[in-house]
């Protein structure tokens, strides 16, 4: 769905102008003021929990850090790139054509997260990042047969089995270390490479969701949005995270399923199932991507429904994936079956539920900034006050649908802490909410200044 660009000023979203704009700013200023108090209280408790009980197993509760002020080279570069995207971005986001700004945001949260990632230095914040004892880089010697290490793979995951896996692979099913393991294969083997796949595919994470949300609301929203979602707190953690990669594979799912459904293109409804197959045998906890599909499927129902054999290559492409695997003897079921009584032996078995269930939410705030909590709150009150037909309710929808996957699998136990990387592929379409903010260059400045601190005082775990 493409519409032209509306002759109004861009920092007056439609979704706002009938409401009265000091009332309206005040109450974004609520919303944030909330979301700090919620940060501030799960840093206070957390501490006090740690200390008394040490059930947390975080060294600054509510994140997996460490209270490490310092700068790095990539200091001066995260600088540079936040001050660009505050002064020029809102106003090239509206001017540039949509084909030479979609890859601008790509570059930019591409230079962005690796600004920020340097900050700790190459080793420290890149190549060493995916090399830890718990990490994907450490099994890849024991892939060298992966017809067998797959058929076996079920039998290494409780902590009281034989060469038991590393928590992270444990974690996950097998396509996650497998990529890496692929990697090493063709020549990109190492801490080194494995960091730069995960930034530079990563990134692009940005660019479907500006796809799908030119596709499902407009083009006006999606290039509001742009430059929150290339100058997003959560890049602190996509470099260099494997769940930066994870997310951005979730995201081309629900873009290629956008563009099926509005352009009833075949090609993009195979390639929506397909990837969607991937991305739940990348991550268990994943399969709520479903959710945020389901929008797109509702958004889009006029486009299946004129071509109900869109449903077709769809449901084919999802099928291969896990078709792949099964045969080749990996049993998805009973992974994640024995990965629930490995999570219990774990530290996730004695974090606490009562305190993780609302810090969790803290820490999303840190993923998505200040600005996106303001947005968030506007995008409610669109979704109650406008038809769904219109682009900011559609927007509204989307946003709403990956908040309810966010909070189910909050409400599942299954991610009690480090959901600061874990919900990278939920708090990304978060971000599109900051598209309803008028003064984008203040709010960026917000998301801009948070990022930064976060990387200069703490020295994070991913």
């Amino acid at each position: 769905m493409r519409t032209q660009l509306p002759t109004e000023r861009p920092d007056r979203p439609p979704a706002e102008r009938s409401a009265p704009s000091p009332a309206a700013r005040r109450r974004d200023l609520y919303a944030a003021g909330a979301a700090v108090l919620l940060v501030t209280a799960a840093v206070l408790v957390g501490r006090h929990i740690q200390g008394t009980s040490h059930t947390l197993f975080v060294n600054w509760p509510p994140l997996l850090a460490s209270w490490d002020p310092h700068l790095g080279p990539g200091t001066p570069a995260a600088v540079l790139v936040a001050v660009a995207v505050v002064a020029y971005g809102p106003a090239l986001a509206v001017r540039l054509r949509w084909r030479t700004l979609l890859p601008l945001v790509w570059a930019t949260a591409t230079a962005w997260t690796f600004s920020l990632a340097l900050i700790d230095g190459w080793q420290r914040g890149i190549a060493g990042r995916l090399t830890t004892r718990h990490e994907y880089l450490q099994v890849i010697d024991r892939f060298h047969d992966i017809p067998g290490t797959l058929q076996d793979f079920t039998h290494h995951i409780l902590l009281d089995s034989p060469d038991h896996w590393p928590a992270h692979v444990a974690g996950h099913p097998p396509a996650a270390p497998l990529t890496f393991v692929l990697l090493d294969r063709i020549g990109l083997g190492g801490g080194g490479w494995a960091g730069v796949w995960c930034v530079t595919v990563g990134a692009t994470a940005c660019v479907a969701v500006l796809v799908t949300v030119r596709a499902l609301a407009d083009e006006t929203l999606a290039r509001r949005a742009a430059p929150f979602l290339a100058l997003a707190p959560a890049a602190v953690w996509t470099g260099t995270s494997a769940d930066g990669y994870f997310a951005a594979v979730a995201a081309w799912t629900v873009a290629l399923l956008a563009l099926a459904v509005t352009r009833r293109s075949l090609w993009a409804a195979g390639g929506a199932g397909l990837l969607y197959g991937l991305t739940c045998y990348l991550s268990y906890g994943l399969t709520l991507v479903a959710l945020i599909a389901g929008a797109v499927l509702v958004l889009g129902r006029d486009g299946i429904r004129r071509r109900p054999v869109l449903l077709v290559p769809l449901l084919a492409g999802l099928a291969v994936v896990p078709t792949a695997f099964t045969l080749a003897g990996f049993d998805w079921w009973e992974a994640y079956r024995l990965l629930v009584t490995r999570y219990d032996q774990g530290a996730g078995g004695v974090r606490p539920y009562g305190y993780w269930v609302w810090a969790n939410l803290a820490c999303t705030v840190l993923i998505i900034g200040l600005a996106t909590v303001a947005g968030l709150r506007r995008a409610g009150a669109v979704l109650v006050r406008d038809r769904l037909g219109t682009p900011g309710a559609r927007l509204a929808l989307l946003v709403a649908a990956a908040l309810l996957a966010l909070l189910v699998a909050d409400l599942s136990g299954m991610s009690k802490a480090e959901t600061e990387r874990i919900w990278l592929p939920f708090a990304l379409w978060l971000l599109p909410a900051c598209a309803f903010l008028p003064a984008p260059r203040r709010w960026l400045t917000a998301q801009a200044v948070l990022a930064l601190l976060l990387n200069h005082l703490l020295l994070t775990g991913w």
